[in-house]
């Protein structure tokens, strides 16, 4: 199946987004039997099943004039990317100085596949940690999946 590219889509719904106070965090086309666009969003406040909603609403209409597959029937959906997204751009990055970060690696570095420490900086080629040990550099090109670490302590209710 042809598409537009996902550039066009994110053209095509950035102004909506923003009018919303919404970040477009990712934007992902799945082909095969049941064809769907996915619009992964964000807000200062995060995401809840409300905000899915109205921006799916406010993009149906502009992205059946974009008309990405060419006529082709697809399923629209929008969603959260989740508490353990990838962080992928610079954005994501800045977002998470300061905090604590999981980073798989693809082979081990200093004997390790495995790294959970504060990440203190990004330069675009790579990320720096801090552990008590000391700092560790490292290239993203070796980074297989970095993101926020997740304290199941602070989502509790008590």
């Amino acid at each position: 199946m042809k598409i537009k590219t996902i550039e066009e889509i994110q053209n095509a719904l950035q102004a909506i987004a923003d009018e919303m106070g919404i970040e477009i965090v990712d934007i992902e086309f799945k082909q095969g039997r049941e064809p769907a666009l996915t619009v992964y969003i964000d807000t200062e406040n995060g995401v809840d099943l409300n905000t899915c909603e109205a921006f799916h609403k406010a993009i149906d209409l502009p992205l059946d004039e974009l008309d990405p597959t060419f006529g082709a029937p697809y399923t629209l959906n929008v969603s959260s990317p989740g508490l353990d997204r990838p962080l992928k751009t610079k954005r994501d990055f800045e977002k998470c100085m300061g905090k604590q970060v999981e980073v798989k690696l693809f082979a081990p570095m200093m004997g390790r596949k495995f790294f959970e420490a504060e990440l203190v900086a990004y330069d675009g080629n790579c990320v720096t940690l801090k552990e008590k040990k000391g700092e560790i550099k490292l290239e993203l090109s070796k980074i297989a999946k970095i993101n926020q670490a997740i304290d199941f302590s602070s989502l509790s209710d008590d």
